[in-house]
């Protein structure tokens, strides 16, 4: 069974950059849509950017637009998110996520597999 393994995240002062990986483990991405989200504490889990894994459209919260940047490799069946100018507000753990049904969402109930999460702290 396929598992979305992340990596990257940390600490980071404001204004700084991180970038994130989610790469498919036992099995390859074959999901219609995949998405990043966040939740902060206290705060309902949202969503961050999408991607729509066959042809590359891009979708991002009006949060992001514009700092964060989602993108994906085909050959290592891999999602990434870049993200820069980064705010305290952006602190938040962090999820990728894969959507099978063909049709684009931006609610987490509409995805069926889940990375296991990873801290951003951006703080000075």
């Amino acid at each position: 069974q396929v598992q979305l393994v992340e990596s990257g995240g940390g600490s980071v002062q404001p204004g700084g950059s991180l970038r994130f990986s989610c790469a498919a483990s036992g099995g390859v991405l074959s999901y219609y849509m995949m998405g990043w989200f966040r939740q902060a504490p206290g705060k309902e889990r949202e969503f961050v950017a999408g991607i729509i894994w066959r042809d590359g459209i891009t979708y991002y919260a009006d949060s992001v637009k514009g700092r964060f940047t989602i993108s994906r490799d085909n050959a290592k069946n891999t999602v990434y998110l870049q993200m820069n100018s980064l705010k305290p507000d952006d602190t938040a753990v962090y999820y990728c996520a894969g959507r099978a049904l063909g049709s684009i969402s931006y609610f987490e109930h509409d995805y069926e597999k889940w990375g296991q999460g990873t801290q951003v702290t951006v703080s000075s």
